[in-house]
Parts: structure tokens; sequence; C-alpha cells
């Protein structure tokens, strides 16, 4: 079993990103669930979403305590809260951000990698200048890092269940899955 643990605050679409990743697993055959944690339900507030995907039936319907990818939709936070909080061994970091992963002040071992899906997500205006919507362009960075399923079932995803500007998403999760990360 796959476990992402989604950090982000709410507005910037932590939640739909990991339903988005669900329906694209689903549709390359696999079993996936996603679900969120809520705190303070207001926009700007810390949200938590997860999404397990396995070849198997998924049983749990918990938090996930120890992901093998952990996503940060909002480098500020990395100071507020503890992100990588029992990610496993062999787990990986993925941060929005436009600085390189040595310069974020992780304190791990594990291998961290950026994009700057706020830049991507502003040139395709998805969002506002003051809240942009980085959840589709973070998608392609993780399609990007991780083999968990293709670009080509997550443009899919993001095209049925995009609330608005479907292409736009796509497009942004495309760009972010060229560019790669560093």
């Amino acid at each position: 079993m796959i476990e992402i643990r989604f950090h982000g605050r709410g507005g910037q679409g932590a939640v739909l990103a990991s339903e988005i990743l669900a329906r694209a697993a689903i549709k390359e055959g696999l079993s996936a669930s996603a679900f969120p944690f809520f705190g303070v339900e207001r926009k700007g507030s810390p949200v938590t979403a997860f999404c397990r995907i396995d070849d198997r039936p998924i049983r749990l319907h918990t938090g996930i305590y120890e992901p093998d990818h952990v996503v940060v939709l909002d480098q500020a936070l990395i100071r507020l809260t503890d992100v990588l909080s029992g990610l496993k061994e062999n787990g990986t970091v993925l941060v929005n951000s436009p600085r390189r992963p040595e310069d974020l002040g992780l304190a791990t071992d594990r291998p961290v990698t950026t994009v700057d899906a706020t830049s991507i997500a502003l040139s395709h205006r998805l969002g506002s200048p003051s809240s942009p919507i980085v959840n589709t362009a973070i998608l392609g960075g993780l399609a990007r890092q991780c083999d968990i399923v293709p670009i080509e079932a997550i443009l899919d995803a993001i095209r049925f269940m995009a609330p608005a500007k479907k292409e736009e998403n796509a497009r942004a999760a495309l760009e972010a899955y060229r560019r790669g990360g560093s």
C-alpha cells in the first residue's frame, strides 16, 4: 500500500488533490481512498488530506501516520507543523517552493524535491495572485517524483474533477511534470 499525506491551507486544494490522485489510481485499475482532516475550517487554515493506493481493496479509514510520500502545498507550513512526522525510511517529500530543497531547512535525509507550483498556477490563472490554487500543479510534480500513477491518468482525473478551468488545470499539471523538480 502507498500512503500519501498532503499538507496545505484551506483554499489551496489539498483535499481535491488527494481525491484527484485517488481517481487517477482507480482509473489505472488500483484501489484508492482519499479523505481530509480539518482543524479550524476556514480559508488559510492548515489542512491535511490523505490518499491510499493499493492493488488490493483498502479497508483502512484512519489518518496516515507513517506516509510513504509527503506533499506540502505551502512551504510556510514547514515551520508551523511537523510535515515529516512518521515519514517512512524510504519516503519522499515534495514541497511547493521556488527554492532549492537544501534551502528549505528540512532536517531529513529523505529525498526532498521542490516544484514552483505557485508560479505555474499563476501563469495558468488558477486562483488569484493573492491565493493561487496550486493543487493540480503539485500533482504534476508528484507524478514526476514518484511512479505512483502515470501523468496521463492524473490529467484525465483533473479534466473530470476540476470544478473550473479544466484545461488550464491540466496544463498546469503537465507543466510541473515536464519541469521536474529540483
